[in-house]
């Protein structure tokens, strides 16, 4: 080893022992009006993935009866550096799919991991 290179390695910080993420789950339950079918569901809520299904620290899923006509839940995981962070993000989402998906959000369950 070069005399530089060992005082690189001596000069350099030391990595973090541990790096907790924290992890926020959003299920927001809709009501469906007008529905016929499953296709015009899935229509109704494409924007679910196509818009925050691509964002890097989100997953989306259907997560209800996804059979049912009348009702939608949907699960969005998140994950964050802080606490804080985390809350703030989520609550933007939810924000946002409130305005975007044409259906009356039932019922929200947040939890923070």
């Amino acid at each position: 080893m070069s005399e530089k290179f060992r005082q690189l390695l001596a000069a350099r910080e030391p990595a973090p022992a541990t790096i907790t993420p924290h992890i926020g789950v959003v299920t927001l339950q809709f009501q469906l009006y007008g529905v016929e079918d499953l296709k015009a569901k899935r229509k109704a809520f494409t924007p679910m993935r196509a818009i925050w299904g691509k964002e890097p620290d989100l997953a989306v899923a259907e997560t209800g009866d996804l059979e049912a006509l009348d009702s939608a839940v949907w699960t969005i995981v998140a994950i964050g550096g802080t606490s804080q962070q985390l809350t703030a993000r989520l609550d933007q989402v939810e924000k946002a799919i409130e305005q975007r998906i044409d259906a009356p959000v039932l019922e929200v369950h947040r939890e923070l991991l």
